[in-house]
């Protein structure tokens, strides 16, 4: 992907490039976990999701991991991140990644995701519970997140 000489420096060049190539993809896992900073990973890849039914993105630069997500439950908790001035991109939010992160721990690993759930727990307060319960209930994770969430207030 190219942008223009004169556009302005960006962190996120790896995320444009990925989104410009997959235009209906969102930003999830890791990648969204590391953006609304509640890991200090840096993903060693650019994490996306697609609708369940479409075709998978294939790109080979820069590394990506893709996801199919059902497509009933694709659109919930999208917002827009700012990548590059007057540049955005469609990614999770924090409350939906963070049920994310629960729901696919075993591949993410537990203590990515207890960490994850314990600094946006922190940073919300009990505010962000109900988000969190409501975004749970959607994806049918309720019973993986209400104990986690317990535990971590406990």
């Amino acid at each position: 992907m190219y942008r223009r000489a004169d556009a302005p420096e960006t962190a996120h060049a790896d995320l444009l490039a990925v989104c410009a190539r997959a235009p209906r993809a969102v930003v999830c896992g890791e990648s969204a976990l590391a953006l609304h900073e509640l890991i200090d990973d840096i993903p060693t890849a650019v994490h996306i999701a697609v609708p369940r039914g479409t075709r998978r993105p294939t790109i080979s630069y820069p590394p990506t991991v893709v996801a199919q997500y059902a497509a009933k439950t694709f659109d919930l908790g999208i917002e827009r991140f700012e990548a590059a001035p007057g540049e955005t991109i469609p990614m999770y939010n924090a409350a939906r990644s963070v049920v994310d992160a629960m729901r696919h721990r075993s591949r993410l690993g537990e203590t990515l995701a207890l960490s994850a759930l314990g600094r946006y727990l922190r940073r919300s307060g009990r505010g962000g519970v109900g988000e969190l319960q409501h975004i749970a209930r959607e994806l049918d994770a309720l019973t993986v997140v209400r104990p986690a969430v317990e535990a971590v207030l406990a």
